[in-house]
């Protein structure tokens, strides 16, 4: 498969990887590094394999008719990480809806006229806003995915920046059909249970391409400076997820991206949770059992979602 073809069939991933962005390590691009087509012919696994110990962490909120349920994501997962948790299950059975950041993270048909909008500057090539050197090391990585510097030339700095950065992923088997959202949405399906979605897939890219383009090259930079070293980072920050290691996550996730970006950080983190939370308040005041699953980097931190809530006086509560 040619670049090319590789780019227009994965254009999906980018919704879905908006986390990718949010936690700094390029999770976001995971179905770049695979043709759609074969990724759709393999289900995702219905019940993952138990986790060690109490496995990933979940909140609750309550009031007198209304339970609430929080739980963070991986979006990208090889297929033997184990983080199936008897706590979460029962979550997850006793609610009436499902909620996720967006509802069809693999609809390719959606996305490739959004990325053909949001994705392409023939009038700001890369080669008009890159050093010779940083075009240099940027042909190197693109060879990853099959394509040279002069084919990323018309594309912008994010886009770039998340195509190279699952190269390593997948050589090193991340896979996003074991990812945490298309598990759970099989598993809704086959209840019966609604899924919806907290935003949608136009929404999350044009948040990326929202970015300043100071903010998309520092993003792009970063991506080329971490090449190497993204799997051992990644690994770091599931292995962090899988046990519930919530301080963890906040370190890898979240303070790294706030000490490189304040406006990444606000743009991916603090307006997003915001506007949960202000959903979620809605969604208390009406009555009935709710689970949301939205990346781990969501849930963690000064501001979290439930820190947000807390400062409103609402109380989400670890589930142990």
């Amino acid at each position: 498969m040619t670049f090319a073809s590789r780019l227009k069939t994965s254009a999906a991933a980018v919704g879905r990887n908006a986390l990718g962005a949010v936690l700094g390590l390029g999770l976001a691009a995971a179905l770049l590094a695979q043709p759609l087509e074969a990724a759709a012919q393999t289900a995702p696994a219905a019940v993952p394999q138990a986790a060690a110990g109490s496995g990933p962490a979940l909140w609750v909120i309550r009031d007198a008719d209304s339970t609430i349920y929080l739980f963070g994501t991986v979006h990208v997962l090889r297929p033997t990480t184990a983080w199936g948790s008897p706590v979460v299950d029962a979550a997850f059975a006793a609610s009436d809806e499902i909620w996720f950041e967006i509802t069809n993270p693999d609809d390719v048909a959606a996305a490739q006229p959004l990325m053909a909008q949001y994705g392409i500057s023939p009038d700001r090539p890369l080669s008009s806003l890159l050093t010779a050197e940083e075009i240099a090391t940027l042909d190197v990585a693109a060879g990853s995915i099959g394509a040279t510097a002069a084919q990323l030339d018309p594309l912008r700095p994010w886009l770039v920046a998340l195509s190279l950065a699952v190269a390593p992923l997948s050589k090193a088997g991340y896979d996003a059909n074991s990812g945490v959202e298309l598990v759970l949405r099989s598993r809704a399906q086959a209840a019966g249970k609604p899924v919806k979605g907290l935003e949608t897939l136009e929404g999350q890219i044009q948040m990326l391409a929202g970015l300043s383009e100071d903010t998309q090259l520092a993003f792009l930079r970063a991506t080329l400076a971490d090449f190497e070293n993204a799997t051992t980072t990644l690994d770091g920050l599931v292995g962090a997820w899988a046990v519930g290691d919530v301080a963890g996550i906040e370190r890898l996730g979240v303070t790294e991206m706030q000490s490189q970006s304040t406006e990444l950080y606000d743009a991916l983190l603090t307006r997003r949770n915001t506007n949960w939370a202000g959903q979620i308040e809605t969604m208390l005041a009406g009555s009935g059992t709710v689970f949301i699953a939205v990346g781990a980097a969501h849930l963690a931190g000064d501001d979290s979602v439930q820190e947000i809530l807390a400062d409103r006086g609402v109380v989400a509560e670890r589930v142990r």
